[in-house]
């Protein structure tokens, strides 16, 4: 006979758990990666899913309508509806085969790039696009090409405004944002035709064409192949100041490095394998040769010195790498000046997609360029480790030697040494590098020292482990591509570790929440990393912390920590010998929870939260040790640490590299504290109800205290709940026992809340028992409560607070609901006794507070029995848990990780006893009570109190029922329902078949057949239920009395419920998709993590079960009910209770997004509440549910509804009320926010790339027969709306003018009219000649806003007519493309340098009028030329003497412009212009809009107006005020610019009227005028030929030659050179003709008198610098110019970047200076010096060539002149020289120097320290070569640095203290980053120093003094040695403190100051680690340290 296997039983067991659902054939025994994770999913849900077949028919059933309706072009709805429903399709995770995905993303990104799309298309298209084509492991570059040409194309028209557009659209993000999506699949062999197209453009004058250039190279070129570009990004970046370009060209560098770790990435091979199928129209494939790149080998990748870049770009990438982290030094201004150079770029560059942040960036860039590339350093002992060691000097004879201190203190340190070869932490160059920078800023980690530096430098790290740990795992993949040679190697981790552990330690004390977020990422990667290194030291400053010996702050800290480093401690396979720790931690824990410290306690729980998520809490039985073995089991007191055991380690020994115990003894360890859980979780829960006592009085909400108590309420209990789950049996039956001891002995009106919380986390972990303790108590108690009258009161006000007397009924309430929370099994036993407590309930309960907790406790139970849920959540499966082995064994499996294969779940699936359970309940108790509340509503009942109360509280009971049932019984629509729904739909217009619909998939309803009884008797109850709220809302509405709001509110409650609850409304899924984002991101160990803890993987069960429930609940049903219910919501909404309405419009927003059709309905009872006669309220209601942008957006944005409501809006001004016309000033906002400008433009584009990927995604998806008739269907009802639209937007136009029109209009309204008005002037239909002169009349209201909006739209008018007369067909017209008739691209022969210069000098030469009619000559924009010149380049015609270029225009515009014909030609027009523009205003300048609204109409008429015109110009011309100055200087601007084509005659008579006005101009001698005429030059230079303006050009430069600079008024002068410099400042590039002879003039007059004038020279040099900055490619073509990037030597100044240009005049003035100097005046005349004046003029202009984007040319100019600027820091008579000269100075280190200029300028540093004759120099140079130093470490050679030491040394013996004093800290801050060898060298020197030293007894005698000099010198440089390690204990250090320094604490002054300043230094540095620096002291030196630390018993 067979006997049961009892073996497999438990105490706890559930029953069987519920057999495995089916799983589909094609499923099942799918091999496909992607099939297996489908699979995956199947098995974790418990019903099964449909089969993959059925599933790919509907997806090509979605495909075939995204076809048809992007065919039809019915993009807005057509293709949108069907593009979310690819999106919900895709959450059920079945896999998309690849080539449908391939067809897809060419579909939707032809759609993307379609011109005129309109961007709410294109946005879901790019998402679209992103989701598709993110994953690199489904697609690559080999299955599919994409064309780059048709993104730029859009982008680059789009991305700079013209002056007269004002639209900002996001048109250029999304491009942006598609390119950086689909790059991976541009071809690589487009890379030279990219390059041709992005290089030229680049403009050196202009920072926004570099920026863009940039912008489009690093956006579009193929990554997989740099080889051939990367060295020319390198050095354009070298050349440019600009932090916007750092932070694109580090992302990008980032995204190479990872990516070409790789180095079959970067095979030139590939690019021949891969098919080049993706050409646009016009793009060539040039193929450039490329020789240099060859090689003989195999390719072996793009590794180069250090990763895949060269030693010079690698050391230029470290010091973007320091600036990037902007530490202020002292100085505060040696900053980079990147961020300032960035003010020239305008606004639109921030329209782009904005690259990922620098410091993330960086941190990829070091990591992914780490590699085992040089030779390890020895590995180092200090916990941070320092850099190569050299040799050190031979011995070093002693000064009375040879000649003297100074010789000696900086005698070579090594120079034999530096032949060996170079050594590298780890033997890797990158960790090498990063280890500096950590080093040289390791003192900004100190919170002492914080600032916003701290959380980028923290960010830094945090990034650098977080990129570290990725690429090791990475790297351990059996598919890692990197070679084994190159991969990361244990050493360089550890080492990693160490070099980061100093300052993760330092800065974890931090009180800036940012850094301290970042610092427990990077200890969490770090403890993954090398547990060892970081556990202990942490472990070592949490026991004092927690034992409470340190502040509070200190202690949250520490708890963080910990939370962070947890996995060290409970995942035995991260470390194992971490688990003994874990209890000593726990028990110093419990304090933490106390409910007057909330951080403390949010801290405690979060960490007690991580760690009981990964272990068991349970006794460990020691019967399987062996005794004898060796290992000693003594109890030990569990409040001591272990850790401090092991701690003590000998002399140098690395922590953690201690002799590590065996598994076994470790194990022992742990079994002995874990005897102590029992005692722990007792504790623990005692303190949580000590917590739970003291909260404050629960409020009428429910809640004790506020947010704070509510938290940590939260937090105690999720904690808790963690714990309960994983408590072994004998240890739940005892917290059990505890939970219900406390819970039947108590009763806390304050903890009712937290009581229900704290049941439930027993519940949830074993249901069974729970119930049988805790029901029957709980059903007693409330009997007798209810029985002796509680809850008796009837209140229904929810504001109301309960009664003491009914305080032991809630609580048993409580409890009862917290035991009903898991497995709806347990509760079947207890049916009949919970169905009579229901009645009972029912009827007793007559308080709020009462009746709500009854229907909570009914709405759980009935949650629980019909739900689908997982049942448990421990950290390993049911099988294992219940077994032997892991009972007596859990500790091996603690932090144990699964597979996804391998996780086994336990779900609750409703069962049919537990169904029938449900609908007993329904039928005994709900529906008896759902009757009485119809016979409430019967006429002739008394409406009073008692009718109130028992309408809420039966509508209470029914409501928590159906609430409790959302996943009962599945939703039916009949085709029927749905064909009416479509004819009702929010989607006007549209064809049946393509308003999409879906089908319903499986997704755990307990009823889902329809035919089912049991399903027809809840769902007729249902309908019962909603006919009754429909009835009590007419009813309610009718009564409306004021003490029906509580019965109110109840019933929008219940509609709520019975309209929204249903499906995933109980686990929402993007809830449970959030919740499980954050819970991977607290589990993640690393990125790219394959194992997860299984609680993930029972959240992500749950998301996926939410996700199907949630694909079912997209589609409601919405009856004739439904309907009803919408209408009585809609009348709430417009209630006149305020709180009733806010609750009814956010219920009726909530329906909007649920139910289809919403929006439409209610928009009619909206508007007629706006109508005269509505009262104020009704009228607020309804205005702000318009106003909600659900209702808005809709009525705005679809035209045949706009009208109507543009309508009704406009008739509120009946209504007065002040807050009525706010609602609708806040609603007219809205609506214009949503207004565009229609356009159906994009209907008539045809994008061939388009039709060709339909073709080929429609051959794949099985079409129908009838599927092309769909699409014809489809096309004509798109034509239909269209017109439709069309009609309904002529008529909105009409109707808004006839309103605009009328006198009776409000002027706040008219605003909005006019607001409307521009928006609807379309590029794609004429104008209305009304609409014309409607915005024309209003160009002169008294309304400011009223001439602003009309003056921008007759910009657009004008653009529009200019637009449509000069586009040749729906492409231009949607991209606003003109073809000027006079523009012509004429192609280039000559491409050298001399050609171009050539070109540029024609700009001087006057215009021959009669050759510029038939050859094109002239050049408005240099759009090319300046680095390389494109293919063609744009030039003009001169225009026809007499026949007009534009006019007439488009026929279609012919009313439009004769109206403007007729306005125009009124004087009155102008006259009251003229009278707006020249009113006071605040403006000093002409204001561009007033002037391009002048140009508008002057460009659109000729000249015709001009006559008209011209008496008001000159009459303004003659009035001396500023303001009709202004108004004259737009006139004039307008016209001017405007008459850029008019016919040369028109424009020789223009010249003729305006030259002799020119008089009047330069004649103003008036301060105010000036700003307004050099804005008027300004404007009418922009973009202009300078042949165009020549009688201006001419005046202007004839006035510069001829003024004299000497002249007695200052003001004459001014205003020329104010004047001249709007010319040259406007003319940019096109200036160099006249550079020379410009600077030839300045040049002469240096000595000028006047400050002001020689402030303009400064800038005039400036510009002129810049604008001669030319690159030098042997040939100006990009082939030429990037081979020559590649190929030249580092050295080649191909970049033209040094400043030769002002060489020879430099020379001029270092010859000149020293001559000025001797004729300096003395005293305080000394500023009018030549010298100091010139000395002024050469800072001025050198200090803004330093914040320019040309910044690196300084250095050509600064070095001759340094020793200059040196003595001009020592004048003192001029104070205003002497600090312009030191701020020159200390900026200029700011800016990264070219390598060629940094050992010249240390030079100049050194000379002037080592030469200069005074002290004030060497004191103000020296902290100068500490921030050079600081800035630019890593470009300073290793032999530069040995000097630099060498000369500090020196200044050691300067005769002055304040030198020797400024030497030793300038000497510490070097030190930091030395060899360490020259450091051990000058200890020895300075110790052998001291020890000769002797003072003599005779202080008068001359050798004293020398003796004491020399004495300090060497005490300064052992102060400089131990500074120099302010948070590390070096080994020779105790020594030098304790026998060197302490000896001469008593020394005479300075010495005993700079000993004990010392001396205080370190004891405040070493304060926070000095347990740990302690152990590197002998008693008798710690002894001595006290007395040096002024007899203090700190250390002692």
């Amino acid at each position: 006979m067979d006997i049961p296997d009892v073996s497999t039983l438990s105490i706890r067991d559930r029953g069987p758990p519920h057999p495995s659902p089916a799983i589909p054939e094609d499923i099942l025994n799918a091999t496909d990666r992607y099939m297996v994770k489908l699979r995956n999913y199947a098995q974790s849900i418990p019903y099964s899913i449909e089969p993959n077949s059925k599933m790919q028919q509907m997806l090509d059933f979605i495909l075939l309508r995204i076809v048809q309706s992007v065919e039809a072009k019915d993009y807005d709805p057509g293709l949108l509806q069907w593009d979310s429903m690819l999106t919900y399709w895709c959450m059920l995770k079945y896999p998309i085969p690849k080539e449908k995905r391939i067809a897809l993303i060419k579909i939707y990104f032809g759609v993307c790039t379609t011109p005129g799309m309109p961007n709410h298309v294109v946005a879901a298209c790019a998402d679209g696009l992103q989701v598709l084509s993110r994953s690199k492991k489904k697609l690559s570059v080999h299955d599919m090409r994409l064309p780059w040409m048709p993104i730029y194309k859009i982008l680059s028209k789009d991305l700079f405004l013209t002056r007269r557009q004002f639209e900002i659209s996001q048109t250029s993000w999304y491009m942006g944002y598609i390119a950086e999506n689909v790059r991976r699949f541009f071809h690589p062999a487009a890379i030279d035709e990219m390059l041709s197209t992005f290089l030229p453009m680049m403009n050196g004058t202009s920072l926004n064409s570099i920026l863009a250039s940039q912008y489009y190279m690093l956006t579009f070129l193929p990554l997989s192949h740099p080889q051939s570009y990367l060295p020319m990004l390198f050095r354009v970046w070298e050349s440019v100041n600009s932090y916007m370009f750092d932070d694109r060209m580090l992302q990008f560098l980032s995204r190479l490095a990872e990516m070409h770790v790789d180095p079959t990435v970067s095979d030139p091979q590939r690019i021949e394998e891969i098919p080049d199928d993706a050409r646009s129209e016009g793009e060539g494939r040039p193929n450039w040769p490329k020789e240099d790149l060859e090689t003989k080998w195999r390719w072996s990748g793009l590794f180069s010195d250090v990763g895949i870049f060269s030693e010079s770009e690698w050391n230029f990438i470290m010091a973007k790498c320091m600036a990037s982290m902007e530490i202020p030094l002292a100085d505060a201004g040696s900053l980079t000046t990147g961020p300032n150079a960035d003010g020239q770029a305008t606004f639109e560059m921030n329209r782009l997609p904005k690259p990922s942040w620098r410091i993330a960036s960086l941190a990829r860039i070091i990591v992914y360029s780490m590699a085992p590339d040089g030779m390890p350093s020895p590995a180092s002992t200090a916990p941070t480790p320092l850099f190569t060691p050299l040799a050190s000097g031979a011995s070093t004879p002693l000064p009375h030697q040879n000649g003297g201190l100074g010789d000696y203190l900086s005698s070579p340190l090594g120079k034999g040494g530096r032949l060996k070869t170079k050594t590298y932490l780890a033997g890797c160059k990158a960790l090498d590098s990063l280890a500096k920078l950590i080093a040289s800023t390791e003192s900004f980690f100190h919170p002492t020292n914080s600032g916003s530096w701290t959380s980028d430098l923290s960010a830094f790290i945090k990034y650098i482990v977080y990129d570290f740990n990725k690429r090791w795992y990475e790297e351990q993949q059996p598919d890692c591509k990197t070679p084994t040679h190159r991969r990361l190697t244990r050493e360089i981790k550890r080492e990693l570790v160490k070099c980061l552990r100093t300052v993760t330690l330092l800065a974890m004390f931090s009180q800036d929440s940012s850094t301290v977020a970042n610092i427990q990422s990077c200890m969490k990667s770090m403890s993954i990393m090398e547990p060892d290194l970081i556990l202990h030291p942490i472990l070592e400053r949490a026991v004092p912390a927690l034992e409470a010996l340190v502040e509070t702050h200190r202690t949250t800290a520490v708890i963080k920590a910990l939370g962070a480093i947890a996995p060290a401690m409970v995942c035995r396979h991260v470390y194992y010998p971490g688990a003994k720790h874990l209890i000593p931690i726990l028990d110093l824990l419990l304090p933490g929870i106390d409910l007057n410290d909330p951080p403390k306690t949010f801290c405690t729980t979060s960490f007690i939260s991580e760690v009981a998520q990964y272990i068991k809490f349970g006794e460990l039985t020691n019967f399987d040790v062996p005794m004898g073995d060796g290992v000693d089991i003594a109890r030990r007191p569990s409040k001591e640490l272990p850790v401090l055991e092991i701690e003590q380690f000998p002399d140098g020994v690395e922590p953690g590299s201690e002799e590590r115990l065996s598994k076994e003894d470790e194990d022992a360890i742990l079994r002995d504290t874990a005897g102590t859980f029992a005692d722990w979780v007792a504790a623990f829960l005692r303190r949580v109800i000590l917590l739970f006592e003291n909260l404050p009085e629960e409020g009428p909400n429910g809640t004790a205290g506020g947010a704070t108590e509510v938290q940590l309420v939260d937090a105690v209990s999720g904690a808790f709940s963690q714990i309960c789950v994983h408590l072994s049996e004998p240890l739940y039956d005892m917290v059990l026992g505890l939970v219900y001891d406390y819970a039947t002995q108590n009763v806390r009106s304050n903890a009712v809340r937290a009581i229900h919380q704290l049941v439930e986390c027993v519940a949830n972990a074993d249901p069974v028992k729970t119930l049988d303790r805790f029901l029957p108590f709980c059903v007693r108690s409330i009997r007798t409560e209810l029985e002796h009258g509680a809850s008796s009161l009837r209140i229904t006000s929810s504001h109301s607070t309960p009664l003491p007397s009914d305080a032991t009924l809630h609580w048993n309430l409580a409890i009862l609901r917290g035991a009903m929370y898991n497995d709806g099994r347990a509760t079947l036993k207890y049916r009949e006794e919970l169905i009579s407590l229901f009645k009972l309930l029912n009827e007793k309960t007559f308080s709020k507070r009462g009746y709500s907790s009854s229907g909570k406790l009914l709405s759980s139970t009935l949650l629980t029995l019909s739900h689908t849920y997982p049942l448990e959540n421990k950290f390993v499966n049911p099988d294992e848990w219940n077994s032997e082995e892991f009972k007596a064994n859990h500790h091996k499996y603690w932090g144990k990780l699964y597979r996804p294969e391998d996780v086994k779940l336990m779900w609750h699936v409703p069962s049919d006893v537990e169904i029938d359970f449900v609908l007993r309940i329904f039928k005994e108790v709900v529906e008896p009570v759902l009757d009485k509340l119809h016979a409430l509503l019967e006429p002739g009942i008394a409406r009073d109190e008692v009718w109130r109360n028992d309408f809420c509280r039966h509508l209470s009971l029914v409501r928590n029922a159906f609430a409790g049932i959302p996943t009962l019984a599945k939703e039916v629509i009949s085709p029927e329902e749905m064909k009416a729904a479509m004819e009702s739909s929010d989607i006007l217009f549209e064809i049946p078949e393509m308003i999409a619909s879906v089908e319903p998939v499986n997704s755990g309803f307990a009823l889902s057949d329809p035919a089912d009884p049991r399903h027809q008797y809840i769902t007729g109850l249902r309908r019962k239920f909603g006919e009754f709220l429909h009835k009590a809302s007419v009813s309610l509405q009718q009564q409306g009395e004021e003490n029906t709001v509580d019965a109110v509110h109840g019933l929008l409650r219940s509609i709520r419920t019975f309209l929204l609850e249903y499906g995933d409304s109980r686990d929402s899924y993007y809830l449970q998709s959030d919740r499980y984002q954050s819970e991977m991101n607290i589990a993640r160990h690393y990125a790219g993590q394959k194992v997860w803890p299984r609680a993930l993987y029972v959240r992500r069960a749950r998301l996926y079960h939410a996700a199907r429930l949630r694909w079912n609940s997209i589609e409601r049903r919405r009856g004739p009910l439904e309907d009803l219910l919408v209408d009585d919501v809609t009348q709430w909404s417009m209630w006149n209770y305020a709180t009733v309405r806010e609750s009814s419009q956010a219920l009726l927003d909530s329906l909007c997004n649920t139910f289809d059709g919403v929006r439409r309905r209610c928009l009619p009872a909206l508007y007629k509440a706006l109508e005269p006669g509505t009262e104020d309220d009704r009228m607020k209601g309804a205005l702000w549910t318009l106003n909600m942008s659900s209702f808005a957006k809709y009525a705005v944005s679809e035209p045949t509804l706009t009208t109507e409501f543009v309508k009704k809006l406009f008739s509120c001004q009946h209504n007065e009320k002040a807050s009525i016309q706010d609602c609708v000033a806040s609603l007219a906002e809205t609506c214009l926010n949503n207004f565009a400008e229609p356009n159906h433009v994009v209907y008539e584009v045809e994008n061939d790339d388009l039709n060709v990927a339909l073709k080929g995604l429609r051959a794949l998806v099985h079409a129908p027969s009838q599927a092309d008739e769909i699409v014809v269907k489809c096309r004509e009802q798109r034509v239909q709306r269209n017109s439709l639209a069309d009609r309904a937007i002529t008529h909105t136009t009409d109707m808004l003018l006839d309103i605009a029109n009328d006198s009776r209009t409000h002027w706040r309204y008219a605003i909005v009219a006019v607001r409307c008005l521009r928006s609807l002037l379309r590029r794609d239909a004429p104008f209305k000649a009304p609409h014309v002169q409607y915005l024309f009349s209003k160009t002169h209201d008294s309304n400011a806003s009223m001439r602003y909006y009309s003056q921008r739209a007759i910009m657009k008018i004008s653009r529009f007519i200019k637009l449509r007369s000069l586009a040749h067909g729906p492409i231009d017209l949607a991209l606003e493309q003109n073809h000027n008739p006079l523009r012509r691209k004429v192609p280039l022969q000559d491409l050298t340098r001399e050609h171009s210069e050539q070109l540029l000098n024609e700009y001087r030469k006057p215009l021959d009028l009669g050759r510029a009619h038939e050859q094109p000559m002239l050049r408005d924009k240099i759009g090319s030329g300046w680095l390389v010149w494109d293919k063609t380049a744009d030039y003009f015609l001169a225009p026809h003497p007499t026949k007009s270029t534009f006019l007439p225009w488009d026929t279609g515009c012919d009313e439009a412009v004769s109206a403007i014909r007729e306005i125009t030609k009124e004087p009155s027009f102008w006259k009251k212009l003229s009278t707006h523009y020249s009113a006071e205003n605040n403006s000093d300048v002409i204001l561009q809009d007033n002037l391009c609204c002048v140009k508008s109409i002057f460009q659109l008429l000729d000249d015709e107006p001009l006559d008209v015109l011209k008496p008001i110009i000159e009459e303004l011309l003659a009035d001396k005020d500023k303001n009709k100055q202004r108004a004259a200087a737009e006139f004039l601007a307008g016209v001017i610019t405007g008459s850029k084509h008019w016919p040369t005659d028109a424009q020789v008579k223009l010249w003729k009227w305006f030259t002799p006005h020119m008089q009047t101009i330069f004649n103003q001698k008036s301060n105010e005028s000036l700003s307004v005429w050099s804005s008027f030059f300004e404007h009418v230079f922009y973009n202009k030929d300078p042949r165009r303006l020549q009688p201006i050009v001419d005046r202007i430069m004839e006035e510069f030659r001829t003024v004299d600079f000497n002249g007695e008024s200052t003001f004459e002068i001014i205003q020329v050179l104010c004047f001249f410099r709007a010319f040259y400042e406007q003319l940019g590039l096109k200036f160099t003709p006249w550079v020379e002879e410009v600077l030839d003039r300045c040049w002469a007059e240096l000595k000028c008198e006047h400050e002001d004038v020689l402030a303009y020279f400064s800038e005039i040099f400036a510009f002129c610098g810049k604008i001669m900055w030319r690159p030098n490619p042997s040939l100006l073509t990009p082939e030429t110019f990037v081979r020559e990037c590649r190929t030249l030597p580092g050295f080649a100044d191909i970049m033209g970047m040094r400043g030769a240009f002002y060489e020879d005049r430099i020379m001029e003035l270092v010859k000149q200076f020293p001559i000025w100097r001797k004729e300096r005046l003395p005293g305080v005349r000394a500023f009018q010096s030549t010298y100091d004046r010139v000395g002024i003029l050469v800072c001025k202009w050198l200090f803004q060539l330093i914040h320019d984007t040309n910044a690196v040319s300084a250095f050509d100019c600064i070095l001759p002149l340094m020793p200059e600027l040196i003595r001009f820091t020592e004048i003192n008579d001029n104070d205003d020289l002497a600090y312009r000269a030191k701020l020159l100075m200390v900026r200029m280190c700011g800016v990264i120097i070219p390598r060629q200029f940094i050992d010249p300028l240390l030079e100049q540093i050194f000379t002037a320290i080592t030469s200069s004759p005074s002290w004030r120099v060497r004191l103000k140079i020296l902290p100068l070569v500490q921030v050079f130093y600081f800035r630019q470490s890593s470009l300073i050679s290793d032999g530069k640095l040995v000097e630099m030491v060498e000369v500090v040394c020196r200044c050691l013996d300067d005769e002055v203290v304040e030198v020797r004093e400024m030497a030793a800290t300038t000497l510490s801050g070097i030190l930091r980053l030395s060899p360490r060898r020259s450091v051990i060298a000058l200890r020895d020197r300075f110790v052998r120093l001291i020890k000769n030293s002797k003072l003599p007894q005779d202080r008068k005698s001359p050798a004293y003094n020398i003796a004491l000099r020399q004495l300090h010198a060497a005490i300064l440089g052992v102060c400089a040695l131990i500074d120099s390690y302010p948070y590390t204990i070096e080994r020779w250090m105790p020594e030098l403190l304790t026998s060197v320094l302490a000896e001469h604490t008593y020394d005479p002054i300075p010495i005993s100051t700079t000993v004990r300043k010392c001396a205080s230094t370190f004891r405040k540095t070493h304060q926070d680690t000095w347990h740990e620096d302690s152990k590197k002291f002998s008693e008798e030196q710690l002894a001595a340290l006290s007395t040096l630390l002024s007899g203090s018993s700190y250390y002692a």
